[in-house]
């Protein structure tokens, strides 16, 4: 690949990007014949056609271009060529139109001999280049450049080009005497350094390298970007004590300056001094000229550390320093924000996020992560507030609208849960997690309302698009249970969560109890037993659940004692009271 000055965006295709290009060059064959005839140009055949005619057709072919008509106006410039195959302007028309379509191998005979005609027309000259550059014949630059510089020796981008044309080729020696001739045109430049420094590099010749800038630091002892350069140049080539005696000195000259002391940072970091390292940064991010972007990058380099609680707590306080140097960018609080919710520091996370929208509320994952933060803290009516408030800046926000669609759900007004929840559904199709949590919220909320139909399709929605989500099986199954309905289907998907999320005691609760209403006690047994084994909430149901097994069991006396213990741990109900009095099982 060329480097970005080889690149037809930067010097050579700017010249030919106007439309007002192709005008200028009709003057090249519509000039008086009497003076056409002083060039070297070998007389045209114009065949069947004369040159209003030809004219005529160069005309049409340029109003087919213009309207994007690319295979009519190609046709039409080849028969201009056919007639007159000296036209300058038609051979150039038509190699731009193949290069539209990739075809640079078609276009490069057009434009040799568009510039063998025109040889002092610099438009030729630089889509020739830009030809040969995109079809990799790169041996055919130096021509093409040298023909530019004599047209346009003051244009310091040309001499850019020719000499990356050297580098590709590696021919490095010449590609140092075009920076050399360049420089008696525009004098010293840290572009001629900064190419210059990319060959002796690539040579080898660290020394050279070296002695060049340190040449540009005694000419401006002043300027901190040529200490910056000389140290990169020592550090990347394993001279780590050079480059950080020469960063040193730099931060005597500047101590104010941010990039010196991340240069130090990396220096210290190499050597195992992280301390050293740590308080370089902690240097850089008071200081507000370092870009926020680039301190964000250096926090999100911790990232891969974590959870290791030294980077944590070090990206932790680097972010806090953001809000402090750039108050005012809402970036800053953002990402305080997200390093504070990765040391579980919900409330002051949710306070940073709140912050940072309220410098600027148009970043969607702002919201999005302030409203999980409001959910996962179980403050529903802040999901409501602010998620709703999200929505009226970002309404086709799938993920959004399943999120106040689980606020309402959590607070009972399940009408109002459905409606965005719904919306979720339809305004994503792709994300197969969301789809899943969206259908299954859909069933939790059908069967609240007692719409066991509803429920239940959608639940068969949410295990179509995802057939292993634990959570929807087991809630599926149960309710299944609960209604003494397609109890084998409900075993078999309470059996598949319990796979799925082993050691979860809700899930095992489940999956005895759906035994329990098949009157398979024994296996009931084992699966209740494990769910109060992995059970750290002393539920009491589950402890109800595992009296009723034991009575069918015949182990009366063990059953009561299990009921006691399901009202010892908060159960009040009538048909608990009864069964613990009458020592039987009612439903």
């Amino acid at each position: 690949m060329m480097d970005k000055s080889l690149r037809p965006g930067n010097t050579i295709n700017k010249m030919w990007r106007s439309q007002i290009a192709a005008v200028l060059l009709l003057g090249s064959w519509f000039l008086p014949l009497q003076l056409r005839a002083q060039t070297a140009v070998a007389p045209k055949q114009m065949g069947s056609l004369d040159s209003s005619e030809i004219r005529q057709l160069f005309f049409s072919a340029l109003r087919e271009k213009t309207v994007e008509n690319l295979k009519h106006a190609s046709e039409l410039f080849e028969r201009v060529i056919q007639a007159d195959p000296g036209n300058d302007a038609s051979l150039y028309e038509l190699a731009n139109l193949k290069k539209i379509q990739n075809d640079y191998t078609g276009a490069q005979p057009l434009l040799e001999r568009a510039v063998a005609v025109k040889p002092n027309n610099e438009w030729y000259w630089s889509a020739l280049a830009d030809s040969y550059e995109k079809s990799n014949n790169i041996n055919k630059l130096e021509n093409v450049f040298n023909q530019l510089i004599r047209l346009n020796p003051n244009k310091p981008e040309y001499y850019f080009d020719k000499a990356n044309a050297f580098v590709i080729l590696k021919r490095y020696d010449d590609a140092l005497k075009v920076y050399d001739q360049l420089e008696q045109i525009t004098g010293p430049s840290d572009d001629l350094l900064g190419s210059r420094q990319k060959i002796y590099l690539k040579q080898g010749k660290v020394d050279q390298a070296a002695a060049d800038v340190e040449k540009a630091i005694a000419n401006n002892p002043g300027q901190i970007r040529y200490y910056l350069l000389l140290s990169e140049i020592y550090n990347s080539n394993g001279f780590g004590d050079k480059a950080l005696k020469v960063l040193l000195q730099a931060e005597k000259i500047d101590s104010g300056n941010g990039m010196v002391h991340l240069a130090l940072a990396d220096i210290y970091r190499e050597k195992k001094n992280n301390d050293a390292s740590y308080k370089e940064l902690t240097q850089a991010f008071a200081i507000p000229e370092v870009s926020i972007d680039q301190k964000i990058r250096i926090i999100t380099g911790y990232y891969p550390k974590f959870p290791d609680p030294n980077a944590k707590a070090s990206a932790l306080e680097l972010s806090r320093m953001l809000t402090i140097t750039h108050a005012k960018d809402s970036k800053a609080f953002a990402m305080y924000g997200d390093m504070l919710l990765q040391s579980d520091k919900l409330k002051e996370g949710k306070d940073a996020y709140r912050k940072s929208i309220e410098l600027d509320g148009q970043v969607y994952q702002v919201h999005e992560q302030l409203v999980r933060i409001e959910l996962s803290m179980n403050d529903l009516d802040g999901a409501v507030k602010d998620g709703e408030n999200a929505l009226s800046l970002f309404p086709n926000q799938a993920w959004m609208n399943y999120l106040v669609g689980v606020a309402w759900a959590q607070k009972k007004d399940f009408n109002k849960a459905l409606g965005y929840v719904k919306n979720a559904t339809s305004l994503e199709i792709q994300d197969k997690e969301l789809l899943s949590l969206s259908f299954s919220l859909l069933g939790d909320c059908y069967h609240d309302m007692k719409n066991n139909k509803s429920s239940d399709d959608a639940y068969d929605k949410a295990l179509a698009v995802n057939p292993d989500n634990a959570y929807t099986l087991n809630n599926y199954a149960y309710y299944l249970s609960l209604r003494n309905e397609q109890l084998d289907k409900a075993a078999q998907m309470s059996a598949r969560s319990t796979q799925l999320q082993p050691n979860t005691a809700s899930f095992e609760d489940t999956y005895a109890w759906i035994l329990f209403m098949q009157k398979k006690y024994p296996d009931a047994r084992v699966w209740m037993e494990k769910a109060l084994t992995h059970d750290k909430d002393k539920s009491a149901v589950k402890y109800e659940h595992y009296g009723d097994i034991l009575f069918y069991l015949g182990k009366t006396d063990e059953a009561v004692d299990n009921w006691k213990k399901a009202k010892g741990y908060g159960d009040q109900s009538p048909v608990l009271d009864r069964k613990i009095n009458e020592k039987k099982y009612f439903e």
